[in-house]
């Protein structure tokens, strides 16, 4: 149940976490609890290290890092008729939550295992479901059902990190068989651009592809468009909307990790200079991407628009879009006349919602009183 209006939440607040996108969840994390209105809600920081050892703050600790440093080792327990933290030292009683918002990005974060864990606890939680979220940070099978969907994508080839070990001289020849170069090589299960490489060339795509293993089992080679970069957020659960597009115009030569986070000069145009045509078809796909996927409560829909034919292609989806303060997400939000403390309300709100709804479905057979069968015997 949504507790009573009158009552402060207890928000926890999940960041850092087992992935190449560990330093960026801490400044997302940062925003959202910065967001949330005091009045409603009282923010508890939650931090994962990169060993996966879970920490909460003690009070009001504002430098996240510090929870990762020092704060008290604690277990989320999978007992849903408890919903609390568990502390491992036992020096103190158990942490009790009303919801949590995930803000991990990438690896056991945004790929359904922390949904899974939470669905356990029976707590509400910000954003997709199990099933988007595995979905959502697969490109290879996101896009395997976008284009089953009728939703353009840019080609691709899925490579297997066992098979390039295996026989490095067949999947260079899959790959060069199907596109000229240059091409793109990336983890098909990481965001921020982590692991990937543009390459110019056949001396390129080896170490390219070494690189991406690092990062994944699976990877993606995708044909390298000449694009604008469109990026549109939705927000919803049954009736998603999505906002006014914006375009990412980076400094180098794309957009990659060190364009995002590192070095300034990467221009975000909001709302992007686009027709009211090519603004309504965005929208429509990205909310039709959404559906398709099994997405709910949140996710950022990234475009490519072809600089000549303005053909459009969906690139990717972000189940758990970044919140810092350079973010399209909420930046979009912003500029379509919702603020940053509106949008984390409906969030949460959105978070009960679907939590009420999964709460409706019925998992175990209900037996007449004294009957038998073959279970009794």
């Amino acid at each position: 149940m949504t507790p009573d209006k009158k009552k402060i939440m207890r928000v926890g607040v999940l960041f850092g976490g087992r992935s190449g996108e560990h330093e960026v969840s801490l400044v997302s994390a940062a925003s959202v609890i910065r967001g949330l209105d005091p009045d409603k809600y009282e923010a508890v920081p939650i931090g994962i290290t990169k060993d996966g050892h879970w920490l909460i703050g003690q009070g009001a600790i504002k430098m996240l890092p510090e929870v990762l440093k020092g704060g008290r080792r604690v277990m989320l327990t999978a007992d849903p008729t408890e919903a609390a933290l568990v502390p491992l030292d036992r020096g103190a009683g158990a942490q009790r939550l009303d919801v949590i918002f995930p803000v991990l990005h990438g690896t056991f974060g945004e790929d359904g295992t922390i949904q899974g864990m939470l669905d356990l606890a029976g707590l509400p939680y910000v954003g997709a479901g199990v099933l988007g979220s595995a979905v959502g940070i697969d490109k290879d099978v996101a896009k395997r059902l976008c284009q089953a969907a009728g939703i353009p994508v840019v080609p691709w080839v899925t490579v297997h990190r066992w098979h390039w070990e295996k026989d490095p001289k067949a999947v260079k020849a899959e790959i060069e068989d199907k596109f000229s170069y240059p091409v793109f090589v990336k983890p098909a299960t990481l965001g921020s651009s982590v692991g990937m490489t543009k390459v110019h060339g056949a001396e390129e795509l080896g170490p390219a592809l070494d690189f991406a293993c690092e990062y994944g089992m699976k990877i993606l080679v995708e044909k390298a468009v000449s694009a604008r970069e469109i990026e549109v957020s939705v927000l919803g659960n049954h009736e998603p909307k999505a906002s006014v597009p914006g375009e990412i115009v980076p400094h180098r030569e794309f957009y990659d990790y060190t364009a995002k986070y590192l070095e300034e000069g990467t221009e975000l145009v909001i709302p992007a200079a686009l027709k009211a045509a090519q603004v309504q078809k965005i929208q429509s796909l990205a909310v039709e991407a959404f559906r398709t996927l099994e997405l709910s409560g949140m996710a950022r829909i990234d475009f490519f628009l072809e600089k000549k034919g303005n053909k459009l292609y969906l690139n990717e989806v972000n189940t758990i879009p970044g919140f810092t303060s350079i973010s399209m997400y909420p930046k979009l939000w912003e500029a379509s006349g919702i603020s940053f403390r509106e949008l984390i309300d409906r969030l949460i709100e959105l978070a009960f919602e679907m939590h009420r709804e999964r709460a409706r479905t019925k998992y175990a057979i209900e037996l007449p009183e004294g009957s038998g069968g073959a279970l009794s015997n």
